[in-house]
């Protein structure tokens, strides 16, 4: 008997763009993945099964082997690094920028800046190569409340429409990186099960060209 290969995807924005892809490559879930509270799911094809799990996490599972593949944003790639793991396909969804961003009209005076973030080696990293003195202070919540509440001189996060910036007097910085979802494999599901794992990359690659 074949194993059933796993395929991990992240919750929220990135699964409702995810769906319609999947639908076109022919990945068709037994039941409907965003109402509820199950989390695995069998589908159409015989030897693939769906998990609905934070996209934080997916990286983690796809590494370990938990998870075979893995539908993530690179940012989570950015932060986690993807050791372990092959990035075969660009699935040039759930767009955005990982930027960073100040209060209007705030200038560095080369003392040590404070920036807030929720992608803390990304964050060191981005300063570092520029020379800057960063302390880097790990959130969860708005970025944006640090800067109001005098935490942080600046923020590097997700930016979509920036309207969130503009709301609460700040703007964008600098880019770091542009940033969509990618699909991800195990280094070893992609040895040991290469053709099968081709055969749903190319379905993908043929479903995004018919987007």
């Amino acid at each position: 008997m074949t194993a059933t290969l796993t395929l991990a995807l992240s919750k929220g924005r990135i699964l409702q763009q995810t769906l319609p892809l999947l639908h076109r490559a022919g990945i068709l879930p037994a039941a409907k993945l965003t109402s509820g509270r199950k989390l695995v799911f069998e589908t159409a094809l015989p030897h693939l099964r769906l998990v609905v799990m934070r996209g934080a996490d997916v990286p983690t599972y796809v590494r370990q082997g938990a998870a075979d593949m893995g539908i993530v944003g690179k940012d989570m790639l950015l932060e986690q690094g993807s050791e372990g793991m092959y990035e075969p396909l660009d699935l040039g969804i759930a767009r955005c920028r990982l930027m960073t961003a100040a209060p209007l009209g705030w200038q560095p005076d080369g003392r040590r800046i404070r920036v807030a973030t929720k992608f803390p080696a990304v964050a060191r990293r981005f300063f570092a190569e520029r020379g800057i003195h960063a302390d880097v202070i790990k959130l969860y919540g708005a970025m944006e409340l640090a800067p109001l509440m005098q935490l942080a001189d600046m923020i590097l996060d997700i930016v979509d429409t920036g309207n969130t910036l503009r709301a609460n007097g700040m703007q964008p910085v600098d880019l770091v990186a542009e940033v969509s979802s990618r699909l991800v494999v195990n280094r070893a599901t992609m040895r040991s099960r290469h053709d099968v794992i081709q055969e749903l990359v190319m379905a993908l690659s043929k479903a995004l060209c018919e987007a």
